[in-house]
């Protein structure tokens, strides 16, 4: 008998159909309608002329001199207050150009669908927002003042990564390998000092850091387009590691050591 006819019949029937139902690629409707935004804010923005996209960066793109009066006075930018907050989350939808645009949609491909199917769409979208003014929130702190305009979803892509690590190696790491990643989807998350010490997540977080500084800080010709906010990077990526635990659905039940789900909002 050949060998993958016995594997064949040895599996038990349930885990072989399911595993024949696995669809190829399943996107979460929310990763879908997040990409189909970004791309049509990039389609507009190549489309309209060169004053209307200055005026597009002016009104949705974090300017951390928007924030320092010695630098810019009132009304100078447009939007006036309501800009001031919105623009810690609307930077996110635009981009430098379709690599930038497509790089991040990568990414968030790769690691935001499993938090998007834990998390659920409202905590989902409440988490992106978060990671995102996370980001912002940094890059403000270490750029005070300056008038260039920081654009791109990368700080909540790499909030993602973040939450993403507290609980995909919850099982010794075999939540990367197909067909097990759903289990790792709707199953506890370990505590973050748990998490910290799995050499995978630590080899993880200690190259991602490493990489960020150093396309930060040098730069590479002709690998990207403008200056790399990689503190914007990094805040959103510690904004995902730390609050995990605010947007996560899954909960102890008092008195008992089993696991639920609680309700999505």
């Amino acid at each position: 008998m050949r060998r993958d006819a016995y594997v064949i019949r040895v599996l038990e029937p349930p885990r072989l159909a399911a595993h024949r139902r696995e669809p190829l690629l399943n996107v979460p409707p929310v990763i879908t309608v997040l990409a189909a935004a970004m791309l049509l804010i990039q389609l507009v923005r190549d489309w309209v002329d060169v004053e209307t996209g200055i005026e597009i960066l002016a009104l949705f793109a974090f300017i951390p001199a928007r924030y320092d009066p010695s630098v810019l006075a009132d009304g100078v930018l447009p939007g006036g207050v309501a800009a001031d907050a919105w623009t810690f989350i609307t930077y996110a939808f635009l981009h430098g150009g379709w690599a930038h645009v497509g790089l991040n949609l990568l990414w968030m491909l790769a690691f935001g669908t499993p938090v998007a199917r834990r998390f659920g769409v409202l905590r989902f979208l409440s988490f992106f927002a978060f990671t995102a003014a996370a980001g912002a929130g940094l890059h403000l702190v270490t750029h005070e003042g300056e008038l260039v305009p920081m654009i791109g979803a990368s700080a909540a892509v790499s909030g993602f990564m973040a939450a993403a690590l507290r609980f995909m190696f919850a099982d010794g790491g075999r939540a990367w390998r197909p067909g097990v990643a759903e289990q790792a989807v709707h199953a506890p998350a370990p505590p973050l000092m748990d998490v910290m010490r799995d050499r995978r997540v630590i080899g993880f977080v200690v190259v991602w850091f490493v990489i960020n500084l150093a396309f930060g800080l040098g730069e590479p010709a002709g690998l990207v387009d403008g200056s790399i906010a990689w503190q914007a990077h990094m805040g959103g990526f510690l904004a995902g590691l730390l609050a995990f635990p605010l947007f996560d659905p899954i909960r102890r039940r008092p008195g008992s050591d089993s696991y639920s789900r609680t309700s999505r909002f």
